[in-house]
């Protein structure tokens, strides 16, 4: 840690942090960085014709997979899953059932019930010894209450996340509270916004620590710390453009609050990348994301889609507006498959972030139009410190339940659950692992 007036930064795995000539010199990326992982969903299914490859490979991607292509030897896409819990169907179950493969209680009120999810009995396991055992984030600022969807209470569409069948856990989309809740000193969003004006930057805290510790650690680590450190100071830096550029619009809007960007894609990258600081700085070692919001009526006229996703997927075979599905399918993709070349880029033991971590991205919603819950999207990215291959689609001529890729997943990070909601049994094909 650099500690300094009121705030302490986790640095990242330096090599001076290894004992020399021992076995876990030569093994830190496999007993040190398999414990890492994370879910990001996105809503509203996807157009297959143009996401499905044709083969067993990945060596032809169809459109919506093109993003993937630098890093697709890192990547296994799964098709054919299903939800069953999810039915009778609806935007609502496709967000609450996802990570936790469970029923959810139909109600309006405050009576809802879901079930623990997947990402919060991996943090029960593997983030307790990290400063947050697990980080909730999303990319929409809601307070709707209520009923939402065909009577199920609007807490299964805003909460991607439970900690036990009754406790939603709230996600945070504003990149400021979320940096500072990762390497400030806490209190209210106020009080977080008063203490921002007070000091120019965090890293200005902590400089005679930095200064002291690269003092004592060689070139490798040196370089390692300055782009550690680099990286935050460029997001303190975008999130403060933010903060400037949402003060001088003189447009209301309620839903956006200060320091949020205005451009989605920017924003999302935004939320990425503090999840590979804390990653990096091993603040988490659970993440989940919500990458938009089911039933979002958000447009993206950046990619020829002016219109609002939800009515888009209600698209009766309508040929042009399944090709905006895929459109839409393939940037909420290129968003991830940039990530993962961030990881990829970073460093970490004898490999990198990627190589040490696991990820899974899809959806709880198959064919939006029919709001389905079979052959649900869902692509699996990382290493998992030599345990998992990349390049292969596996595609199941039956439904496979969504809760065994969960419990396989959970088993390759070292959770050793022998079950998971309705799952059957782990999946045998998942376990491929490789040489780093």
């Amino acid at each position: 840690m650099l500690r300094g007036t009121g705030t302490a930064i986790s640095l990242p795995l330096l090599d001076a942090m290894v004992p020399a000539m021992t076995a876990l010199a030569d093994t830190v990326a496999a007993d040190n960085h398999l414990k890492r992982i994370g879910y990001i969903y996105v809503p509203m299914g996807f157009n297959p014709a143009h996401w499905t490859p044709t083969d067993d490979t990945l060596e032809q991607l169809p459109s919506s997979l093109e993003p993937l292509q630098a890093i697709k030897d890192q990547v296994t896409v799964i098709t054919n899953t299903d939800l069953k819990n999810a039915y009778p169907g609806s935007h609502a179950t496709s967000n609450s059932t996802f990570l936790s493969a469970a029923r959810a209680k139909q109600t309006e009120s405050s009576d809802y019930r879901s079930g623990t999810t997947v990402d919060q009995i991996a943090a029960r396991h593997i983030g307790q010894d990290s400063q947050l055992p697990s980080l909730e984030l999303s990319m929409d600022l809601l307070s709707t209450v209520g009923q939402c969807d065909n009577g199920y209470a609007c807490v299964y569409q805003n909460s991607l996340s439970w900690s036990s069948p009754t406790a939603p856990l709230p996600s945070e989309a504003h990149p400021r509270i979320v940096f500072e809740s990762l390497f400030g000193e806490g209190g209210t969003p106020e009080q977080r916004r008063i203490a921002l004006q007070k000091r120019s930057s965090l890293l200005d805290l902590v400089t005679g620590e930095i200064k002291r510790i690269k003092q004592r650690v060689g070139p490798g680590d040196r370089n390692k710390i300055d782009g550690y450190l680099d990286s935050i100071r460029e997001v303190e830096r975008r999130i403060q453009n933010a903060e400037r550029n949402a003060a001088d619009n003189p447009l209301p809007d309620l839903d956006r609050p200060v320091g949020v960007p205005t451009d989605y894609a920017e924003h999302a990258a935004l939320m990425f990348e503090l999840q590979l600081l804390a990653f990096q700085g091993d603040i988490t070692r659970v993440v989940s994301f919500q990458l938009a919001r089911e039933a979002s009526t958000r447009t993206y006229p950046e990619i020829g889609v002016p219109e609002p996703h939800h009515p888009i997927t209600h698209h009766g075979k309508d040929p042009e507006k399944l090709e905006k599905v895929a459109k839409i399918n393939r940037f909420h993709l290129s968003l991830f498959a940039d990530f993962l070349k961030r990881m990829q880029e970073t460093p970490e033991g004898n490999g990198n972030l990627l190589d040490h971590s696991l990820y899974m991205y899809g959806s709880g919603m198959g064919d939006p139009d029919k709001h389905d819950h079979t052959n649900l999207p869902l692509v699996i990215a990382g290493g998992a410190a030599g345990q998992m291959r990349g390049g292969r689609h596996i595609q199941y001529d039956d439904p496979m339940p969504l809760s065994n890729v969960h419990l396989t997943l959970l088993n390759k990070i070292g959770v050793p659950l022998e079950s998971f909601a309705d799952s059957t049994g782990t999946i045998d094909e998942l376990f491929d692992p490789v040489t780093l």
